[in-house]
């Protein structure tokens, strides 16, 4: 089974998420395009796991204590570059408590031979992809060979600069508090990938 640790978005901000992609997707028609439904923050990927490797890693993540997490969702960018993107995405900004849990997180299941991350934690939510590099996961920021200037997002990054200038500020989603984090099951299909929820891990406030 393959399984992932992210956290749940608030149906206000998911719909905003929504009502945006369905006004821009059509200016970037050969990208394809996440599904709203789908959309998370991920904390850790971890892949394919046997289901008592994935039990067993949920009885762990439960020992992890987190507070609650105030998170804005605003501003877009696009991964490697701008002259060279494959990923569309929008931002994920929060204090540093999500940075330390996904830290925590990533040492946790560090235990049962799950590498560690490479790089810093950047979260984001990625709402398209370009091409062949659509089977990467989570929209890998780094560079790879292959990548190079491309126009699938040419008529999407004017207007969405267009935009911009417009409302004389960033595009926001709104901000949410997050008050739990989980696993998830992934699976794979023709469509896209599909979700399940597994366990979920409640953040408590410290008092």
């Amino acid at each position: 089974m393959r399984i992932f640790i992210g956290i749940d978005l608030d149906d206000a901000i998911r719909r905003k998420i929504a009502r945006f992609m369905e006004g821009v997707s059509g200016f970037s028609p050969e990208a394809r395009w996440v599904t709203a439904e789908s959309l998370h923050i991920t904390l850790k990927f971890i892949g394919e796991q046997k289901p008592e490797q994935a039990a067993a890693i949920g009885e762990r993540l439960r020992r992890i204590q987190s507070e609650p997490i105030e998170i804005g969702v605003s501003g877009y960018g696009f991964f490697p570059t701008a002259n060279a993107p494959r990923v569309f995405w929008i931002g994920i900004y929060a204090g540093p408590v999500l940075a330390e849990l996904a830290a925590e997180i990533d040492k946790a299941v560090n235990e049962f031979g799950i590498p560690r991350e490479e790089r810093g934690f950047s979260p984001h939510l990625t709402l398209a992809r370009a091409g062949a590099h659509g089977k990467m996961r989570s929209g890998d920021p780094k560079w790879r060979k292959g990548d190079k200037p491309n126009s699938v997002f040419a008529t999407l990054q004017k207007r969405l600069a267009d935009m911009s200038e417009s409302e004389s500020g960033r595009i926001d989603f709104g901000t949410m508090i997050a008050d739990k984090f989980i696993l998830y099951q992934s699976h794979l299909s023709p469509t896209g990938s599909k979700y399940t929820m597994l366990e979920r891990f409640p953040m408590t406030r410290n008092e």
